[in-house]
Order: C-alpha cells, then structure tokens, then sequence
C-alpha cells in the first residue's frame, strides 16, 4: 500500500473512532500526519467531528498540543455556529406557523440531531421546506419582510431561493420544491410527486421546528447527492448524514425506499454510495438500500478524497474561465459509464445554464466573463 493510501485509510479509521463506532486507532501518527488528517478534516468539513475523535483518544495517541488547541478553537466556533443554526430554524418555523404555513427543516440542521454530539456537525446553509409552491412562497417572503433591503428580486432557483444574509450571520435557503432535481424529466416527476406528498410528515423536535420523516429525507438526501455528484462533486460529510440517516431508519422506511429507486433514477448513485458507506464507515449491510456497486463506489470515493466538500478543493476550480469549463463538461462526459441515462441529461442542462447566463449578460451589456458564467 503507498504512503498515501495508507493516510487515507488511517483517515478513514480516525473518522470512524470520531463517531462512536470503534474504539481502536492506530499508534503509528506522527506530527506530519496530523497535520494531514487536520487537513484533511477541512477539506471535507468534518473538523467538529474530527475534534470528537481526539478528545476520546488516550494522552499518548493525542496530537502535539499546539495542534490541539487548534482544532478545539476551530471545533468550538462549529458548536456556536449550530447554536445559532438552531436558534434561527427555530424562529422561521414560528414565522411562518404565524401565518399558516408548514414547514420543514431539511439536510443541515435536521441531521445533526442524529449525530452523537448534535453541535459537532459543520453546517452550512439553513434549508427551509414552506409550503404553497412558488409564487405563494415567494409572495410569503415579501409579506413577512424577509427580502427588506434588497433592490431587487432574488432569482428563484428550480427548488429555492437564497434569502440575503442577516444580521446573525444565518444564510437561508428556502425551499417551495422538496428537492432540487434529478435531470431525468421522467424520473424527476415522479419523484417530486412521491416527495411532495411525503414531507407532509412531519415531526416536531426540541430544538423547536419541524423534521421530514426518515423515508423522505433518505430519497431527498440521496437526490441531493446524486444531483452534486454529477456536478461539483460531494463530501464525506454528506456520507456521514447519510450513514446516520440509515441508522435511524427502520427496516420499513428501508424496503420502501429502496422499492424506488429505480423510478426516481437514483439507483446507480444508491449503490455507488453503499459502497462508499461500507469502505469509509463499515456500514452494516444489513442496512443498505441496496447492492453495493464497487465500480461506481471507487469512483466515487476518488472523486471526494481528491475533490473535497462539494469539489471545492479539486484542481479544476483554480483552472481558467474557458478550461474550467472544457473541465466541467469532460467531467460529465466521463461520467457516461457511470449513469448513461442521467448523465447527457445533466450535461444538455448545464451547457442550456451557461447559454442562458451568456445571453443574460449580453442583454444587459455586460461583456466581461466571470466565473459565474460556468459555475
């Protein structure tokens, strides 16, 4: 085994000792793997859960202190962060409930709640499901003064919309859709029906809002992984949230799920990530909606390790404008083994993105290319 793949797997031992599931880890990390597995941990932003880890390993097994006291600055900005997190999920469902509207807390917030520690999860966003469709939700924001200080309309996305950031810091995502797509129209429809009526299910939770039922957010989740997967890529955080969600599923919410998964079009990436949960995780099969793929699987995991949380730290992203986008359709089409009916529906929709944008920028005399124009 290379130096390198023997980091990764110790990476992946040092992951799994973070979320309770084994006790062992070996003796053999020095202050230059450290530093890597720190590294690491960043790149696919898992450093709260990281610092778990170290707090459960013996004085002798524990990083320089230096390093220590690092990562516990960085960890405890994390545990502040979903406090506030909470805090604000919390007061847009009351928000909204004041106007009759339910709600849903999506990704982020809902599954940090499974988690050993619930303030140890990095977060990102805050997504927000709000009933009525788009125009009631977009008309919803405005009535309730969620958009004030904006000169103009945020642009609506397929699923949601980004509120403007507010003073607490809290980005928001609101969502008028369950989940944003899978590229295939047919597969698509079905699988927004199927959701649409399933995140009426709703539990309240002590941290004050509501969370989609299990089934729902394994589909939901899976869609959004399959949906990144095909484009920038994703992390290891999104396979930690899905390894708790199949923890805390039943072996009903399993067998319905996995029922679907060929109609929603989502069951290559299902076993692709099956096979990433038992490398990484050592996944019970047991509870796995599916046969593992190991082809699919590999490239998959090589794409996290060397891309990072939703591709950020791939090579393609210090690429130029024009390369970065022969980077990103080559991408798509090297994927054609991987999923040959999903993938040229994603590639049509991201070349019909750029075009768009383009003409956008041409009407309003805008001449210059940015990077916005290939995101």
């Amino acid at each position: 085994m290379s130096n390198s793949n023997n980091h990764i797997e110790i990476f992946y031992q040092f992951l799994r000792l973070s979320l309770g599931l084994t006790q062992e880890f070996t003796d053999d990390v020095d202050k230059e793997l450290w530093q890597w597995l720190l590294k690491t941990a960043i790149r696919q932003s898992l450093v709260g859960i990281g610092y778990q880890g170290v707090c459960l390993l013996p004085d002798e097994k524990r990083p320089p202190l230096k390093m220590i006291k690092k990562w516990f600055f960085l960890a405890e900005a994390i545990r502040g962060r979903n406090e506030l997190q909470n805090q604000e999920a919390a007061r847009l469902t009351r928000l909204f409930a004041e106007k009759g509207r339910k709600t849903a807390i999506l990704k982020g917030q809902a599954n940090a709640r499974l988690y050993p520690d619930k303030l140890n999860r990095q977060p990102g966003d805050i997504d927000i499901w709000v009933e009525g469709g788009r125009d009631s939700v977009m008309a919803l924001l405005v009535e309730t003064g969620l958009l004030d200080g904006l000169s103009k309309m945020p642009t609506a996305l397929y699923h949601h919309v980004e509120l403007p950031e507010n003073g607490r810091g809290a980005m928001v995502e609101v969502h008028f859709r369950p989940s944003s797509r899978v590229y295939n129209p047919f597969a698509n429809r079905r699988m927004q029906r199927w959701l649409e009526a399933e995140i009426l299910h709703t539990e309240l939770v002590e941290e004050g809002f509501y969370v989609p039922s299990v089934r729902f957010a394994l589909v939901m989740q899976l869609s959004h992984i399959h949906h990144h997967f095909m484009g920038e890529g994703i992390g290891l955080r999104h396979v930690c949230d899905y390894f708790m969600l199949l923890r805390n599923s039943s072996a009903e919410d399993r067998r319905v799920v996995a029922e679907r998964l060929m109609s929603f079009g989502l069951h290559h990436t299902a076993g692709a990530l099956m096979w990433v949960l038992g490398k990484v995780l050592l996944l019970d099969p047991s509870l796995m909606l599916c046969e593992p793929d190991s082809y699919r699987g590999e490239w998959m995991l090589r794409d996290i390790m060397s891309g990072g949380n939703f591709g950020l730290y791939s090579q393609r992203q210090s690429l130029g404008l024009w390369r970065k986008f022969c980077a990103k359709v080559s991408r798509r089409v090297r994927m054609l083994t991987l999923d040959p009916a999903e993938v040229p529906y994603s590639l049509v929709h991201y070349l019909q993105g750029v075009v768009e944008r383009m003409i956008g920028r041409i009407r309003r005399r805008i001449l210059s290319l940015t990077r916005h124009l290939f995101k």
